[in-house]
């Protein structure tokens, strides 16, 4: 068998066994294949930066590994996975002896894991310094590559991989790339007193010899620019930053990895010689940045246990907010002399722990690829998986984002595929797990017809996305008046995905100036509508005649006009008249207006059903001009921190949903617009950013995270 076929057999006997419960004969042959597969992944995910599995599951196995070796000792072996802090180094690298272990930490999943250690931790100390409430210091567990940095009378001579935690790979060179990492430590003079003063001599740059560990890293922004440009290369994207990271470190290349953009933060000391080293953790920390490195700023010192609980459950709520990945959280007990009292077991502190968060990867097999059809027409590839939990939730399907995102990750169907899920953001499937291939995967492509309609599909040079060509396309109605109906268009009450669905099946709306024509006979004949229901259908689509423009315009479903483009298009255009005639050099003399927008909104009204659904939604009384209340442009807001700006959204925004985010601009004065222009402002780039962004850059539009956003709205 496959390693990816034992791992999915060790993983089902998990299933169906109690760890509590099993005898010592069955434990013994569990182990064994448990500690195989172990070996295999760590090899694929240390040595070769290829996991076969996502994290979590890793996790499962190796606990389980734990959980059979403490109630069996005699099972535990020396060589076993349980005893190891990482893969074997590289061949390909000179072999570097740390002077001290580099070593893994435990692992706690849950608050109550969180306190027992803690309290093990304080019965540890108990006897040299009696009833102690140790003070900890809570570090966010920086998903990268570690790393340990030898100093020389204050030059950098050595850059090594943690390896197997007593040997790694000389990187040196491929280090002295990574800018964040001093080559020559600070000077007297860059320090504070404070900093200085904590080896009790300002004068004193550095020990003569000193190891500062920490951790390489692959920004978020730079780690999708990477995949991007690997994608149009014909290159094969990586799986996600830390890989990325450890495969920019092992380039035979150094100028490669200095292409890759690596960061680095530094979190701790090896051996240090020529001085006392620090007295606590913070300490520690503190002095590093006055040497010059890089320490994250949201480490926090906590003086208890529940402040850190606290502080795990407000990164696991915020980890989205940063431009890197984190899993977890690293808690160190503070003092030194705590920590070398309480010393290690195997091979891990008893004086550290990491905090693991909820899964947000897994790894499922690719059962199909289906096709959805938008109000718009566009076609998007949605994949079918075989059902699996992740942070709780089951999932069984994903996006796959367009063709392209498919083939240049070499997605197949029966692929094993990491399926990565954010807070709330629809699953997405990452790429393909090509070590557990058996050959019977099958390749995918775009059909040439819609799969609702059967009509031709296409795509414009250029985009990403195909298009339904038809009209009458089905799939596209039932989309297009669900949309219209929604609260943010015409809020028609009573009308979602499944009377929208009813009604373009029956053949009662075909456009969308049918919904004005219902009839209570026609409705009663549908199934599950009565007298009632009817009724009040009827209601809110009468209602719905005297909406604004800008919510009728929206509702339309014109390529690039949302909420926002649509009022600022009414702000200039008094009824949908004028704007059909408008040619797009007058639309895009609208400030915020883009070529994009303008084309889009020329097309839709060029298109002759369109024109007859407008000019009939008209003569059935649907209001088609500004309403008094309705801003115009002399009246816009020409107040707040953002007057006069124009913002460009693009990508999931770690905290804000893309209407707050909308909202709360156009609440400081600005504006937000579907395209970018030399007139825009701002874009503000969130994960998985498109075309927007590189257009940014093309332009040199200035680009914003959600933390810069935050930060004008809050100038």
């Amino acid at each position: 068998m496959s390693l990816a076929a034992d791992t999915e057999a060790a993983l089902r006997c998990l299933d169906e066994t109690n760890l509590e419960e099993i005898g010592e004969a069955a434990a013994g042959p569990l182990a064994a294949r448990l500690a195989d597969v172990l070996r295999g992944l760590g090899h694929h995910y240390y040595a070769l930066d290829d996991p076969l599995v996502a994290d979590a599951e890793y996790d499962r196995l190796f606990r389980a590994l734990q959980a059979l070796e403490a109630r069996f000792p005699g099972l535990a072996r020396p060589d076993a996975p349980t005893r190891r802090v990482g893969g074997e180094p590289l061949d390909a690298f000179r072999k570097v002896r740390h002077p001290e272990p580099l070593l893994s930490l435990g692992n706690a999943f849950d608050a109550d894991e969180l306190r027992a250690w803690y309290e093990r931790a304080r019965r540890g100390l108990a006897e040299a310094f009696g009833d102690a409430e140790p003070a900890l210091v809570a570090e966010p567990k920086i998903d990268g590559l570690a790393l340990a940095l030898t100093y020389a009378d204050g030059r950098l001579v050595l850059g090594a991989t943690r390896g197997n935690g007593r040997v790694g790979e000389d990187v040196t060179a491929h280090v002295r790339t990574v800018r964040d990492v001093p080559l020559r430590l600070a000077l007297p003079s860059q320090q504070t007193a404070e900093q200085a003063s904590l080896f009790g001599a300002e004068d004193a740059v550095a020990p003569a010899r000193l190891e500062v560990r920490g951790e390489a890293y692959l920004p978020k922004s730079t780690f999708e620019r990477l995949n991007e440009a690997l994608a149009a290369g014909g290159g094969k994207p990586f799986a996600n930053p830390r890989n990325a990271a450890a495969g920019s470190l092992r380039q035979l290349d150094p100028q490669v990895t200095a292409a890759r953009g690596l960061r680095f933060f530094a979190y701790g000391l090896g051996p240090v010689e020529g001085t006392e080293e620090p007295a606590s953790q913070h300490e520690t920390l503190d002095w590093l940045r006055g040497l010059g490195f890089p320490v994250n700023e949201h480490i926090r010192r906590c003086e208890g246990i529940e402040d850190v609980i606290r502080y795990c459950n407000e990164w696991n709520e915020r980890r989205d907010a940063l431009d890197y990945e984190i899993d977890g959280v690293v808690v160190k007990i503070d003092r030194r002399d705590f920590q070398q009292a309480l010393g290690a077991v195997a091979n891990a502190p008893r004086w550290a722990i990491a905090f693991k968060f909820p899964a947000r990867e897994a790894t499922t097999r690719l059962t199909d690829i289906a096709l959805n059809v938008g109000r718009t027409g566009a076609i998007k590839p949605l994949a079918l998986l075989a059902p699996v939990g992740i942070g709780g939730v089951t999932v069984s399907k994903a996006t796959l984002h367009n063709a392209d995102y498919i083939r240049d990750r070499d997605i197949r169907i029966g692929d094993r595929v990491v399926v990565k899920r954010a807070g709330d953001v629809i699953p997405q499937v990452v790429g393909p797990v090509e070590a557990a291939r058996t050959g019977e995967e099958t390749a995918w492509q775009m059909p040439a017809t819609c799969p609702a309609c059967g009509e031709p599909i296409a795509r414009s040079e250029g985009e990403a996305e195909f298009y339904c060509i038809s009209a009458a396309c089905p799939a596209q109605t039932i989309r297009l008046v669900e949309h219209y109906a929604s609260r943010g268009a015409m809020d028609i009450v009573g009308l979602g995905e499944k009377v929208a669905v009813q009604l373009v099946e029956a053949g009662l709306v075909h456009r969308l100036d049918d919904l004005y024509r219902l009839t209570p006979e026609a409705l009663l004949a549908l199934d599950g509508f009565k007298e009632k229901k009817v009724e009040n259908l009827l209601a809110g689509i009468a209602a719905s005649k005297a909406r604004p423009l800008r919510a009728l315009l929206f509702g339309l479903g014109i390529r690039f006009v949302g909420a926002t483009v649509a009022a600022l298009l009414v702000e200039h255009y008094a009824t949908l008249g004028a704007l059909a005639a408008a040619p797009p050099e007058d639309l895009e003399a609208v400030h915020g207006i883009g070529p994009e927008t303008a084309r889009g909104v020329v097309e839709w009204f060029g298109h002759a059903p369109n024109r007859a659904t407008v000019e009939a939604l008209g003569a059935l009384g649907v209001n088609t001009a500004r309403l008094p209340e309705e801003p115009v442009a002399a009246e816009a807001a020409r107040e707040g921190p953002l007057a006069g700006r124009t913002f460009v959204l693009t990508g999931t925004l770690p905290s804000l949903a893309r209407a707050e985010a909308t909202a709360r601009i156009a609440a400081a004065g600005g504006r937000v617009t579907g395209s970018v222009s030399t007139k825009t402002a701002y874009v503000v780039a969130g994960t998985s950013a498109g075309s927007k962004l590189s257009t940014a850059e093309r332009l040199g539009v200035p680009v914003l995270d959600e933390a810069g956003l935050l930060a004008l709205l809050g100038s």
